[in-house]
């Protein structure tokens, strides 16, 4: 897997929904892990009431699920 710099995961988690492609960059993993991951934090936002589009995630959970520093990746962006 390639990895991505500060300034592209920020780009990434800027948006509102996060798709396979997005969840598989973020959380650097392939296509059947990343499917297997977004499938178990659905199953969990959809025990907490949360009603959700096909085949996306919102982002903010993700990150949430991901636990990625968002105050980190700020700090370091432009290095």
């Amino acid at each position: 897997m390639k990895s991505i710099t500060a300034k592209e995961t920020l780009d990434i988690i800027s948006k509102q929904w996060c798709n396979s492609q997005d969840f598989s960059i973020l959380s650097n993993t392939g296509k059947n892990k990343t499917l297997k991951l977004m499938k178990d934090l659905r199953i969990r936002l959809e025990k907490d009431n949360y009603f959700l589009p096909s085949n996306v995630l919102p982002m903010d959970k993700v990150v949430e699920y991901l636990d990625l520093n968002i105050s980190y990746l700020n700090q370091v962006k432009d290095l």
